[in-house]
């Protein structure tokens, strides 16, 4: 795992941005990108829009959701589909049909899952995955005591996650739904690269235990741990109970241009 830590949110987004550019310019024949949505990769995906306004082009890419709240109806403004749509993949031009993610509004979710997973699979290599983490050490959707090797499936919300959510439902705990679908962390890790992205104090716990902690199903994000190729992004706030941060800052300062991220 490579932490980077830097001193903005602004920097962190330009890194995540710079990641996905690569594996975008890299495979002009087509690519999938995994695409996480909340707070923390909002700068990447303006920062993607910006270069797609400067000459950067999306019409090869193929984009895959982490996860989807169950039970919001097809286009509500807080469905993860609209969200990602809104944020990015509009802007940037990439085809709808060619943007994928858990359909929370299947009559049967259960079912839904199962097709996600398998289309997520066919999709596969998955270039990069960008994630965020939840101030429980959540990614994706998946909750502290989920397995380590879950697959996509339905998972029910912590009351800390829906509160966290309020503030994207005009601050109502009650709208937040129960239940989500949510890739699993085996599905996740699957990708070839993840790029975990945090700002804020409030989740410096949580990227301490990704990051330093013991790999458990307490911190779901520590599972990162055992992936080859992890990229975590972080600002000096996020990176505030890191151990280790000077040693990252000391790698950043002294990479060699060959490693690239």
């Amino acid at each position: 795992m490579e932490v980077v830590v830097l001193p903005t949110p602004e920097d962190c987004g330009r890194v995540v941005a710079d990641v996905v550019t690569a594996a975008v310019e890299a495979a002009p024949g087509g690519v999938t990108i995994g695409l996480a949505t909340g707070s923390s990769p909002l700068l990447a995906y303006r920062g993607l829009v910006a270069r797609h306004e400067a000459g950067l082009r999306f019409d090869h890419v193929t984009a895959v959701l982490l996860d989807e709240y169950v039970g919001l109806p097809a286009g509500h403004p807080e469905s993860y589909r609209e969200v990602i749509r809104r944020e990015l993949t509009d802007a940037v031009g990439i085809d709808p049909a060619r943007v994928h993610g858990p359909d929370g509004s299947a009559p049967d979710p259960l079912q839904a899952a199962r097709h996600y997973e398998a289309l997520v699979t066919s999709l596969r290599p998955v270039a990069v995955q960008v994630l965020g983490i939840g101030a429980n050490g959540h990614v994706g959707f998946n909750e502290p005591g989920s397995s380590l090797a879950s697959r996509t499936r339905v998972k029910t919300l912590t009351e800390q996650t829906r509160a966290d959510n309020a503030r994207f439902f005009d601050g109502d705990v009650a709208a937040v739904p129960r239940h989500v679908l949510t890739q699993g962390l085996g599905t996740i890790g699957e990708a070839e690269h993840l790029v975990l992205v945090a700002t804020g104090a409030a989740k410096a716990a949580a990227v301490a235990g990704a990051a330093e902690g013991p790999v458990t199903t307490s911190c779901p994000g520590s599972v990162l741990q055992l992936h080859p190729h992890v990229t975590l992004v972080v600002d000096e706030a996020a990176a505030g109970q890191l151990e280790r941060a000077d040693y990252a800052r000391y790698v950043l300062a002294h990479k060699l241009a060959e490693q690239g991220w």
